[in-house]
């Protein structure tokens, strides 16, 4: 075992999710996990197995609204560093980020050893400077979990290395009766990554319209874009559940139909098939759900690729809206029947 590890993912609740087979091929090895979030994943953080306890800081080169850098901040976060007395620490980012910034926080607050996926010379700020031969277009979890089995841990047998969280779910049955509905999550940080508001209105009238019943999921902020998307016969449960509830009923959903959102990896962390609106301004190799069944829709070769765009710069934000709804229909019929066929072979019923 390796004592106390301090594990970082600094920024959003599906960012953390994605980190979450890494964390457990730490605990695996590890006397204890301590897990250094943002504001922003600290929920996710707090779902992820193998933690045993979460810290809170805002990396104020992370966070899109970053705080004022302070004196007494950074004194302050040396100090809660330092009270986990951390035998190692693992830095986990995303291709883009660079974990130097945090690795000098850590190093002045007194920990030892340090290992991150750095291109930049890390000079004394890494003890493990790991770099993924060509850094391809790997998804975010299995280039998390190089990093952590480049500094020793490896998942214990009958990992199967999907996304997971603690168990158990609370019972919202009584919100969205009896499993099986699709749920529409139409949300996403950046509104880059969103898909119309006319098209996911026009989707659910139509799914409501061929039988299925719809659950529209969001956030207390969400309130007036799912109030806008939602018709009669299509259940809006915005702002009425915590992430652990959210999470129960995505489990319950036979399919998620979501942008490139933290809820699509949460739907994926508890093995709901999700139809993706991906926008291509990042890679979706990289970021699509993780593990399980999936229909990526979406231009992904249009001129915003790759560009980490918050806001589309081509007019019309063709990638997502040249997706009809019939695209989405067909999704989800497709992703109805791979459930079907998965239950079939494993002995239940569809």
């Amino acid at each position: 075992m390796s004592g106390r590890v301090l594990v970082v993912r600094s920024d959003n609740l599906g960012d953390v999710l994605l980190a979450g087979p890494a964390v457990r091929a730490v605990a695996a090895g590890a006397d204890e996990v301590t897990f250094l979030a943002g504001p922003r994943g600290r929920a996710a953080a707090e779902l992820l197995p193998g933690v045993d306890r979460v810290l809170e800081w805002c990396a104020p080169w992370i966070d899109p609204e970053p705080p004022a850098i302070t004196a007494a901040d950074m004194t302050a976060f040396r100090d809660r560093i330092r009270e986990v007395r951390a035998d190692r620490a693992l830095i986990f980012t995303s291709f883009h980020q660079s974990p130097l910034p945090m690795a000098l926080a850590l190093r002045e607050a007194g920990v030892g050893w340090i290992g991150a996926i750095s291109e930049d010379y890390p000079g004394a700020l890494l003890d493990l400077r790991h770099r993924i031969e060509g850094d391809g277009d790997i998804p975010e979890p299995e280039r998390a979990r190089s990093l952590a089995e480049a500094a020793g841990f490896r998942l214990p047998p009958g990992d199967d290395g999907k996304l997971a969280i603690t168990g158990p779910l609370p019972d919202v049955s009584a919100l969205t009766g009896e499993p099986g509905y699709v749920v529409v999550h139409p949300a996403a940080t950046a509104p880059a990554r969103e898909w119309g508001v006319d098209q996911y209105a026009a989707a659910v009238r139509s799914l409501v319209d061929h039988g299925y019943r719809v659950v529209v999921t969001g956030g207390p902020a969400d309130a007036e874009l799912t109030r806008r998307i939602t018709c009669p016969g299509a259940l809006d449960l915005t702002g009425r559940t915590d992430l652990r509830g959210l999470a129960a009923v995505l489990a319950g959903a036979a399919v998620v139909v979501a942008p490139n959102t933290g809820p699509a990896h949460l739907a994926a962390a508890v093995r709901t098939p999700v139809v993706s609106l991906f926008a291509p301004v990042v890679p979706a190799a990289r970021w699509a759900p993780y593990g399980v069944p999936v229909v990526l829709l979406g231009d992904q070769a249009a001129a915003c690729r790759d560009s980490r765009a918050r806001h589309c710069p081509i007019d019309g934000h063709p990638c997502l809206n040249r997706v009809d709804v019939e695209e989405v229909l067909d999704a989800v019929r497709r992703l109805r029947a791979t459930e079907s066929i998965e239950l079939e072979h494993s002995g239940g019923a569809a």
